[in-house]
């Protein structure tokens, strides 16, 4: 099967020839073929290239994909810097948009063709479309998107004196995503894109399970039934951090028939099907440091149980990092994944 037949039959539920392997790596790509990190994410023809040259390297599933965590700064009018040393895995905020109370007044909605990273993303995205890959915009989540409007200590110290102003905020990263894949629904048209949602800012150790159902929830039910009445047909969500209190939320976020969900370690797999694994392909969840400083034998392991937890989830599951691939990872350690996929169907 070619990478496109494999992560589409899935999708569809037909019988596939083997356990996918998730692509959860950017970084990497750029190091693997000599160029600068940044590339990924300045070069829109460079970082497909690049990518789709590690992707067939290592045999993974689907891809190539564009996006990183900060996503939302620059697109309202604050400022990043591209990674430039080996310590800096992607763009990262220097100035956020809203900082006091009056700055939230002048927020403005992002033009989805000309803020922020958005062009190159679409540039990005048509060379999805021309090479038959996935064709995908990953934005942050809801809450992802806020915390990097507003430092998200300022963020939570008003959720419990201005809640007022985490709405509003909230409502703004709502009405901009949805913006985002209405642009991308009318470019390529809309079942054929599978947005994502990478939402790490809701992590528990950073708000409660309360501040979630009142802060996050209601959000991310609204813009997920707005996406999926353009026709969008899959949804993707990466759950990162330790969100197991806010799984039994989770499972009232519509994300397509079927959705997807990625987690990081946080979240075992078991407790990830349990809870979402009836509506969503499962995608999951190998250390990133592990693959930074394990030895083959250790990643090998941590490889072989996910696949057989994997294994029961009724959707569908594919193998992937729990987070991004480090840059720095051996490249041994990458392939180990593709290795223990290979051995779990000889093993049956």
């Amino acid at each position: 099967m070619t990478v496109t037949d494999r992560a589409m039959k899935l999708l569809k539920g037909e019988t596939i020839d083997r356990i996918p392997l998730f692509p959860f790596i950017l970084g990497f790509c750029a190091k693997n073929a000599g160029y600068p990190i940044a590339t990924i994410y300045q070069d829109a023809s460079k970082s497909f290239e690049l990518q789709t040259f590690t992707l067939e390297q290592y045999s993974f599933d689907w891809g190539p994909l564009y996006g990183y965590a900060s996503y939302g700064t620059w697109e309202f009018g604050g400022e990043i810097k591209m990674p430039e040393s080996n310590y800096e895995q992607a763009p990262f905020h220097t100035r956020f948009p809203v900082n006091v109370e009056e700055d939230v007044d002048q927020l403005q909605l992002p033009d989805p063709a000309k803020a922020g990273v958005l062009p190159i993303a679409m540039e990005f995205s048509k060379l999805q479309a021309s090479n038959q890959r996935p064709i995908s915009i990953i934005c942050g989540g809801n809450f992802s998107i806020a915390g990097n409007i507003c430092p998200v200590e300022t963020l939570c110290r008003w959720m419990l004196k201005k809640p007022e102003l985490v709405h509003r905020i909230m409502k703004m990263a709502t009405d901009h995503i949805v913006d985002v894949v209405r642009y991308w629904c009318e470019a390529f048209g809309a079942a054929q894109v599978i947005p994502q949602m990478w939402e790490p800012l809701a992590a528990n150790i950073i708000i409660s399970p309360k501040q979630f159902e009142r802060f996050v929830l209601p959000y991310l039910v609204e813009s997920s039934k707005k996406i999926l009445a353009m026709g969008v047909q899959h949804i993707l969500y990466h759950i990162c951090g330790d969100q197991n209190k806010n799984l039994p939320m989770w499972t009232q976020v519509p994300t397509g028939n079927p959705g997807l969900c990625s987690f990081g370690i946080d979240i075992d797999l078991s407790v990830a099907i349990e809870y979402l694994g009836e509506n969503n392909v499962i995608i999951g969840n190998i250390d990133p440091i592990a693959l930074l400083s394990e030895t083959p034998d250790t990643i090998y392991n941590l490889c072989k149980t996910a696949i057989e937890k994997g294994k029961s989830a009724p959707r569908g599951f594919m193998l992937s990092s729990g987070c991004e691939v480090p840059p720095e990872a051996p490249p041994y350690n990458v392939y180990i994944m593709q290795k223990a996929i290979k051995d779990s169907m000889a093993s049956g």
